[in-house]
C-alpha cells in the first residue's frame, strides 16, 4: 500500500442552499468577455464569437466569502462579478441541449484579477495566470440546486462600499450557461465538480484595503466579503 509523503491537501467544497451536503469542487474554469458591452470595455470587438476560456486553481476558491486578503504584486486588484455554473455530471464535445443536462447548479462569484500584471502579459505575450489564479482570487456564494432555479434570468450586479459598480442583466450574455458547458466541453473533458464562471458585465474596477464587495444574481444568495 502505497504511503504519502505528507497528508493530502482536503478538497475544497462549497455549501449548497437548503442542504447539509456540500459541493466537492474539481477545477475550476472561467470564460472572458462574455457581455458585449464589457468585452468593449476592453477594447475586444464582441462579436459572436467562440468564447475563451482560462482557469484558476480550486484551492483560489472563497466559499461564502468573509475576509479576502488582498493579493501582492499589484497595485490595481479588479472586481468581476459573474454567474457560476456547478456541474454534476461529465462528457464531452456536447451540444448545448446534452450541456445543459450537465449542470446541477448556480452560484454568484468574482473573479478577482491583478490587472496591472495581466496588462504587462498581455503586452509580451506571455500567459497570465498569475494575474488571474493567486491565491483568494475566486470568492463564491453557496450553490442553489437547479430544482430551486432552473435557469436565472435576472439582473446581476456588484457593488462596493454601498455603491453600486457593475450592472447588467444575464440576458446580455454572449453565450448562455449551456452554450458555455457546451464549449468547454470541446477543450475538456468535464467532469462532477467542475465550476464555470460565465464573464462578467460592463463596470469593472479596482479595489482596496478596507472595501466591502456585495455581488448578487437575481435569485441567488448574495456573496459579501471584505478586502483585508
Amino acid at each position: 500500500m502505497s504511503e504519502y509523503l505528507f497528508p493530502p491537501a482536503e478538497r475544497v467544497t462549497v455549501p449548497v442552499v437548503g442542504s447539509d451536503r456540500r459541493f466537492a469542487v474539481r477545477r475550476v474554469l472561467c470564460v472572458g468577455q462574455n457581455y458585449a458591452a464589457h468585452a468593449r470595455e476592453m477594447g475586444a470587438d464582441p462579436e459572436r464569437r467562440p468564447p475563451f476560456f482560462f482557469s484558476k486553481p480550486a484551492d483560489a476558491l472563497v466559499p461564502l466569502g468573509g475576509e479576502v486578503p488582498y493579493p501582492g504584486r499589484t497595485r490595481d486588484l479588479h472586481h468581476e462579478v459573474e454567474l457560476v455554473v456547478a456541474l454534476g455530471h461529465g462528457g464531452a464535445d456536447l451540444d448545448p441541449v446534452s450541456a445543459a443536462g450537465l449542470i446541477v447548479g448556480w452560484a454568484v462569484g468574482v473573479d478577482l484579477t491583478r490587472r496591472d500584471l495581466q496588462a504587462e502579459a498581455k503586452a509580451s505575450g506571455r500567459p497570465w495566470d498569475a494575474a488571474k489564479g493567486f491565491d483568494f482570487s475566486a470568492p463564491i456564494g453557496p450553490i442553489t440546486p437547479i430544482h430551486d432555479l432552473p435557469l436565472p434570468m435576472g439582473n446581476i450586479s456588484l457593488s462596493v462600499n454601498g455603491k453600486t459598480r457593475q450592472t447588467g442583466s444575464l440576458s446580455d450574455m454572449i453565450w448562455g450557461p449551456a452554450e458555455v458547458v457546451a464549449q468547454a466541453s470541446t477543450l475538456w473533458r468535464l467532469a462532477p465538480g467542475d465550476l464555470i464562471f460565465t464573464g462578467t458585465p460592463e463596470g469593472v474596477g479596482p479595489l482596496h484595503h478596507g472595501d466591502r464587495v456585495t455581488a448578487r444574481v437575481e435569485g441567488l444568495t448574495d456573496l459579501e466579503f471584505t478586502l483585508i
